[in-house]
């Protein structure tokens, strides 16, 4: 296919996997940070076609998967309210909460409806004017603008009957937080594609300068992905920890500034907590007080749900890159994706569902330079 099979060239594959063994002197990690740039790794083998000295670690690029267990029961505690219309994405139905997920409470008889953009429940809202109408605004600034126009556009129309349950969480401080944590070991990233051609990657100087870090703004295709590597290489090797943009047939170094600004007129930002991670400062997105109205939390008072992690998942681990998929005892075994035990299992961008949907799980895996902690 034009425009896709281009990227995906087996003899360019293989030149840009040589000058990588040719440019590579000593061992690096490097973290992809979005999942779906995991699951174009997993897919295409492109870690195993790595030399030795390269590893690829897996960030916390997956929107469902860092999404709050609390956040999540919030959901569910709003989803079984009477006279509710609960609005998702697919991909969030078989997240697991505390008890159930919401595929579970659907069957049970919550109008739960799967829609394809936060602009659809605004329909919902106007033909259902007896039933409030939520949608569950997840995600990283990829998805934030359509959000934010669903909110703007339900004030200009004055639907009263919609809201949004909101999890935003943002790319740049959860880099800074990994690169801060005594267990961190990345030393560069392939930057997200997607946020970026949101934001624009100006953001990501400062981060690059600060923790001597190459960050190197890249694609979705193995062309891509592996020709990011290389820049990243190139940088470490040489010394170097800048910003570069690999991406650059999508992204531009100031993004899209029209969004930005719708962004910044809805949401404005706030400490943010992320499954498996925790609290990290200044690292979401809430509505702004002149959009309080449009606030799921607020209106049906679910701010004092506050849920334990489970003990026997290691995703945070998996999503902070200190451990891979494969190192949990459960994975493939009691975790799978009929039976889940964390998010990374089921969402379509999650470290573990690629290591599962590509068969890791089925034979040995090539193990890490690090020793993993018990």
């Amino acid at each position: 296919m034009k425009y896709l099979d281009e990227y995906r060239r087996e003899e360019i594959a293989g030149k840009l996997v040589a000058e990588i063994r040719r440019t590579v002197t000593q061992p690096w990690v490097l973290m992809e940070v979005c999942g779906g740039q995991t699951h174009s790794i997993v897919k295409y083998g492109l870690d195993q076609m790595l030399p030795p000295e390269l590893e690829l670690v897996h960030g916390p690029g997956c929107p469902v998967c860092v999404t709050s267990l609390e956040m999540i029961d919030k959901a569910h505690a709003i989803a079984r309210s009477p006279g509710v219309i609960f609005c998702s994405f697919g991909d969030m139905l078989r997240v697991p909460g505390s008890e159930v997920d919401l595929l579970i409470l659907k069957s049970r008889g919550a109008d739960v409806r799967v829609v394809y953009s936060p602009i659809d429940c605004l329909k919902i809202a106007q033909s259902n004017p007896a039933k409030q109408v939520v949608f569950f605004a997840i995600g990283f600034e990829t998805t934030a603008p359509a959000n934010a126009m669903a909110v703007w556009q339900a004030r200009k129309r004055s639907v009263t009957n919609f809201s949004i349950l909101v999890s935003h969480v943002l790319v740049p401080p959860v880099m800074a937080s990994i690169l801060q944590s005594t267990e961190n070991r990345v030393q560069g990233f392939l930057g997200p594609g997607h946020v970026c051609a949101v934001m624009g990657y100006r953001e990501y100087a400062p981060i690059a300068a600060r923790y001597r870090v190459p960050i190197v703004i890249s694609g979705f295709e193995p062309l891509d992905l592996l020709e990011g590597t290389l820049m990243t290489v190139r940088q470490l090797e040489a010394g170097k920890a800048m910003v570069e943009n690999q991406y650059a047939r999508i992204v531009r170094r100031d993004g899209n500034t029209i969004a930005q600004r719708l962004v910044q007129e809805v949401f404005e930002v706030c400490d943010r907590k992320w499954r498996g991670v925790g609290s990290i400062p200044k690292s979401g997105l809430k509505l702004r007080y002149e959009f309080r109205n449009f606030d799921a939390e607020r209106r049906f008072d679910v701010f004092e749900i506050d849920t334990e992690e489970p003990v026997n998942c290691i995703s945070g681990q998996v999503l902070r890159g200190v451990r891979k998929p494969h190192h949990c005892p459960a994975f493939g075994k009691q975790c799978t994706p009929d039976h889940p035990l964390g998010a990374t299992m089921v969402s379509a961008e999650g470290a573990c569902a690629a290591y599962y949907a590509y068969g890791r799980h089925l034979k040995p895996q090539k193990e890490s330079q690090e020793l993993v902690p018990p």
